[in-house]
């Protein structure tokens, strides 16, 4: 579970209190055999009740104390994460120090920090591909890191709204995929935004222009997600 640190602390990343626990006790190892084997192996010294802490979701250990934490108890950083959500958790799942991932992707690291508290995309399609690699992302994260989600979105509303056959290859150049299996999607987004428009206005009462406009934003506004669960992204 994440936990709210106060200011000036350490940024410490999502931590699974119950794996550490369950990995802990499947080594048949106490808090303090995890204690020593942080200070043995990496020079961290923490106390056997902070191990204890973490375990319990009281507190969370810092980035350099997680990578000891995974050490110490035979396992991968990732192991000890929930499901990554922001490019910080996706590296941290793997291990990787920021300079050795700046460099990975041939970014220079001011830059790749600078993304990774939030900052806008500045790469190269080779740097996002470097960086699709070294994190083992899925598209729909690529592209949310790299700020083309909301290029896709405008495209698949269009898609939706208009002609969707105009859409194919510009959606192409941004999902690496089959066309085929774009051009079925995008049809499927279309056929079914134009039957909630229709189905709307043949409702009987009340104003079927109104009911059918809200209907077709409520369609919009979710047309990024339905895309990606559509194509089992």
């Amino acid at each position: 579970m994440p936990v709210n640190t106060q200011a000036g602390e350490p940024r410490r990343p999502p931590f699974d209190a119950e794996a550490a626990r369950r990995l802990r006790e499947a080594l048949g190892m106490t808090p303090a055999h995890v204690a020593y084997g942080i200070w043995a192996a990496y020079g961290i010294r923490i106390q056997p009740a902070t191990v204890a802490s973490w375990e319990s979701g009281e507190s969370a250990p810092t980035e350099a104390e997680l990578t000891a934490l995974a050490g110490a108890l035979w396992c991968a950083p990732g192991d000890l994460l929930g499901a990554p959500g922001t490019l910080r958790e996706y590296r941290l799942a793997l291990g990787l120090a920021p300079d050795a991932l700046a460099l990975t992707i041939g970014m220079d690291l001011a830059a790749y920090e600078r993304l990774e508290a939030g900052g806008k995309w500045s790469g190269n399609d080779r740097q996002a591909a470097a960086l699709a690699g070294a994190l083992k992302l899925p598209l729909p994260a690529l592209l949310r890191f790299t700020g083309r989600d909301g290029k896709l979105t405008e495209l698949l509303t269009s898609a939706a709204t208009t002609r969707w056959q105009a859409y194919v290859r510009p959606v192409g150049k941004l999902v690496p995929l089959p066309k085929e299996r774009i051009q079925q999607v995008l049809q499927e987004l279309h056929t079914d935004y134009q039957a909630a428009m229709t189905a709307t206005l043949n409702w009987g009462g009340g104003d079927g222009t109104e009911e059918s406009g809200r209907a077709g934003r409520a369609f919009l506004d979710g047309v990024l997600a339905e895309f990606w669960a559509r194509l089992g992204a």
